[in-house]
């Protein structure tokens, strides 16, 4: 007698292969058999026909580690049929920490994370793992933060690390990769990782490697020096053997557009050589991060505190608005000089003080409190003590065309999941499967889906993830290929899609006809163990 049987439904499973229709059946949190299984006894049997079973979605980049915790049936996640998050992104994240380094990350994060309300109870990876265990909707996996290791060894100073501070990194690392987690991740226009050299990188990933682990890259430029900074990681490929994973692809701005064939040569070329590189993307003309990311790197210098002084200081004030305003290309992604004020939106404000400006672009708001922009930011910033959150318009709609046919392309939302988010949050992979897929055509179904399932699971080393075969675990995602698509738009982005009927986590029916159960069958994965 098995739990749950999935009948009379087209299977794409995951590897590429073309679609064919069988039944499957589950037992427990496995696939046990796929084929006629009419005369097969369960307990309970659901009819699929017309619609599509796939595996589980991975996210394989997320920014839902307070969410999590906070609202742990992951509603915008699982109800667009993903089934596990890739956390520990952009270098900055939530382990390991310490009792010194917590305020500092509190306030960091919180334009990227949203405070979330939780208290951080956790100090390693292991115990933040722990925590979310069998207690979320969805699985998780965890990359090591750069960031994290690097304020733990030297705060948030901008300089080389001394030899001791490095070992403290190695061994911070070495213990967070033992921990279960996937790799190391880095952000390197992000304090405190954009105050590394490559060699610190180099270094760093020479103990990734020894692991069997992944470096994922948001790179040091996205705009106008997105050339020198894709040198910089294949550099640090080249040298160490790591596999390289590229976040968010993208070349942003509309004056940088030239260059990605150029960056897309340079990736090719490597590949080539035998360099293990893959990337992932969402599928939107927009971006969403910290407002913060508006300010050069030099005013993070010594903490959050110290940006917040330099901010309200009217001499420090007067650099950041002449650096901003300097012209030519930029050696740092200076976002307002890229696309302008007009072009970011607050998207998220932590009090209910300056709620109403979400949604605003920044000429907008700034008008309706009489402020000049910059001072308006500044002001906002320090009021907010930098919890905002933005999406900015920089990406042109045939680069996200050209970069996700790339065989080597996954699929992540980097979703920002609080106030009034970017839609990718909540409808990135059925606006894949809907508009790119059906009404597009620029990848069938079969590509899409190895490019949310299969591949991000090898990526990861997942090696009972992203098939529907016998003996894989029961992570499965059914929907309508007729009427999949996003509903979640830049102006009401808090909308679930349409055509996810059903989801299962670890055997347990999540999503059942569409509607959500309140089960939280999710597990924490880590490396080696899954």
């Amino acid at each position: 007698m098995l739990d749950l049987i999935l009948e009379k439904g087209t299977i794409i499973d995951g590897s590429g292969r073309s679609r064919y229709a069988a039944d499957v059946g589950i037992d427990s949190n496995e696939i046990v058999e796929i084929g006629d299984l009419f005369e097969v006894e369960a307990y309970q049997r659901i009819n699929c026909t017309g619609l599509v079973i796939c595996p589980g979605f991975l996210d394989m980049h997320s920014h839902s580690e307070l969410m999590l915790l906070k609202k742990p049936s992951a509603s915008p996640k699982i109800r667009q049929g993903i089934t596990t998050e890739l956390l520990g992104q952009d270098g900055i994240s939530v382990a390991p920490v310490s009792e010194k380094t917590i305020p500092q990350w509190k306030v960091q994060l919180a334009g990227i994370l949203g405070d979330g309300g939780v208290e951080w109870t956790w100090r390693s990876i292991d115990d933040y793992l722990n925590r979310l265990n069998r207690r979320t909707a969805v699985n998780v996996a965890m990359l090591v933060p750069h960031g994290n290791l690097r304020a733990e060894a030297m705060g948030m100073e901008n300089r080389e690390p001394t030899d001791q501070e490095l070992a403290t990194m190695v061994r911070l690392l070495e213990e967070s990769l033992q921990q279960g987690a996937f790799g190391l991740s880095t952000g390197l226009v992000y304090p405190p990782c954009c105050y590394a050299k490559t060699p610190e990188l180099i270094k760093l990933c020479e103990v990734v490697a020894r692991h069997e682990g992944i470096f994922v890259v948001h790179l040091r430029s996205e705009f106008d020096f997105i050339v020198e900074a894709v040198k910089e990681i294949l550099e640090v490929g080249m040298a160490t053997q790591v596999p390289i994973h590229f976040s968010h692809m993208k070349v942003a701005g509309p004056a940088n557009r030239p260059k990605l064939g150029e960056v897309l040569r340079l990736i090719n070329a490597h590949i080539d050589k035998g360099m293990d590189i893959t990337c992932d993307q969402y599928p939107y003309t927009a971006g969403s991060t910290t407002l913060g990311a508006v300010l050069p790197p030099w005013v993070y210098e010594g903490g959050v505190q110290k940006a917040i002084e330099r901010l309200k200081d009217p001499k420090s004030r007067a650099e950041i608005r002449a650096s901003i305003d300097q012209k030519g290309p930029s050696p740092w992604d200076n976002l307002i000089q890229a696309v302008g004020f007009e072009n970011i939106f607050i998207s998220d404000i932590s009090s209910e003080k300056n709620k109403n400006l979400i949604g605003k672009n920044l000429i907008t708001a700034a008008q309706m409190l009489e402020k000049d922009p910059y001072d308006f930011i500044f002001d906002l910033l320090v009021e907010e003590n930098l919890g905002v959150s933005m999406i900015v318009f920089s990406i042109h709609e045939e680069d996200i065309t050209t970069i996700m046919k790339l065989p080597y392309q996954m699929v992540g939302t980097d979703g920002l999941l609080g106030g009034k988010p970017h839609p990718r949050a909540y409808g990135t992979y059925p606006r894949i499967l809907g508009r790119y897929c059906r009404e597009k055509e620029v990848l069938t179904l079969e590509e899409a889906i190895r490019k949310m399932t299969y591949l991000p699971a090898k990526r990861l080393g997942l090696k009972h993830e992203g098939l529907i075969e016998e003996g894989m675990r029961a992570n499965i995602t059914v929907f309508n290929p007729e009427t999949v698509i996003d509903r979640a738009t830049y102006e009401d982005p808090v909308q679930y899609p349409r055509g996810i009927e059903y989801v299962i986590v670890n055997g347990t029916l999540v999503v059942d006809e569409g509607e959500q159960r309140e089960v939280l069958p999710g597990r924490a994965f880590r490396k080696g163990s899954v």
